[in-house]
């Protein structure tokens, strides 16, 4: 086995081939799942990737075997150059996708476009604009309504990230997925999951079988039908028989699937984390700019990766919020 497979290949084997890249810790959101509402102490912007060292880091993962790359936040979109990053990563061979609010998206869809990416991610909690106002902390609910019909209309493939919570929106599950009768959209629900500042707790959490249960009060289980998931995909994917959309549903919490795990994140100051759970990371940024070669960076992250989150491999450790105090909030991972 050569070294360009084994830099990517963990301890257990698992071959990363996805990059997740973090644009800016910035955002024009407030979620109350994603922050806390004092907001957060920003990186120093000296400290944040240029346009150059986010492609210079890209290319090396490229060169060592990742063949898909999601651009993140924040909400990528807020960030001045966000248009040339995306220009210059799209000269890369890859996959190129971006997980957005949408608030933004309406002005770089000739950007877009030309870069080849097609299939866009956009984070929306509820179906009403009163209750989206609350968890988001603003009033852009009208706009990315909007923004979502755009881009069905323009033709990109939409996925709609919902993270659920009981007693919030957990009541507008059905909406979601009757949404999608009569368009294509593919409506993922996100168990809620603990970060620094978002007041987590497991009873706030609509687990998987939960919302299965809801699911089959709606439908009978012979108009549910269960979809193939694509290789080392993240959600299990359903559909109700004669609906445009499908639905999905991505267990983190309940039902990891840390075995198939083909995923690093690269922060927007330059931290490489092999997990999103893990409170630990690997300064990529630091060796670039010292011009130190930044492979064996890269590489221990990769082998120092846990089997399953991060050494969490029960509810009940998951449950105790003490390991996950050493982590960032979700705005500074990189959703």
């Amino acid at each position: 086995m050569s070294q360009t497979t084994n830099i990517l290949t963990d301890s257990f084997g698992r071959k990363h081939t996805y990059l997740r890249i973090s644009l800016t810790e910035r955002c024009n959101l407030r979620c109350t799942y994603c922050m806390p509402a004092e907001g957060i102490a920003l990186s120093p912007k000296k400290n944040i990737m240029t346009y150059e060292e986010i492609y210079t880091i890209a290319k090396e993962f490229v060169a060592n075997g990742v063949t898909k790359i999601r651009l993140t936040g924040g909400e990528p979109l807020v960030r001045k150059d966000a248009d040339v990053i995306i220009k210059k990563l799209a000269s890369l061979p890859v996959e190129l996708t971006m997980t957005t609010n949408a608030v933004l998206v309406d002005r770089y869809l000739q950007v877009l476009k030309e870069s080849n990416i097609k299939t866009l991610n956009v984070s929306l909690d509820s179906l009403s604009s009163t209750k989206n106002k609350t968890i988001t902390r603003r009033s852009d609910f009208k706009k990315v309504k909007e923004n979502i019909h755009l881009l069905l209309e323009e033709g990109f493939t939409v996925k709609i990230n919902c993270v659920l919570m009981k007693g919030v929106n957990d009541d507008e599950l059905i909406d979601f997925i009757k949404w999608g009768q009569y368009l294509p959209l593919h409506i993922r629900f996100i168990e809620f999951m603990p970060f620094d500042g978002n007041r987590w707790n497991l009873n706030k959490m609509v687990s998987l079988q939960e919302i299965l249960d809801h699911v089959y009060k709606e439908w009978d289980k012979k108009e549910v039908i269960r979809l193939t998931d694509a290789p080392n995909d993240t959600a299990k994917n359903y559909q109700i028989k004669g609906f445009q959309g499908t639905f999905a549903i991505i267990s983190s919490v309940t039902n990891p699937f840390c075995d198939s795990c083909n995923r690093l994140r690269l922060t927007a100051n330059g931290q490489l984390k092999n997990c999103l759970f893990s409170s630990s990371e690997s300064d990529i940024l630091t060796a670039l700019r010292e011009g130190k070669a930044i492979q064996p960076v890269i590489q221990k992250a990769v082998q120092t990766k846990f089997k399953i989150r991060s050494g969490m491999e029960t509810i009940a450790q998951f449950d105790n919020m003490e390991s996950h105090s050493n982590n960032r909030s979700m705005i500074q991972i990189g959703g």
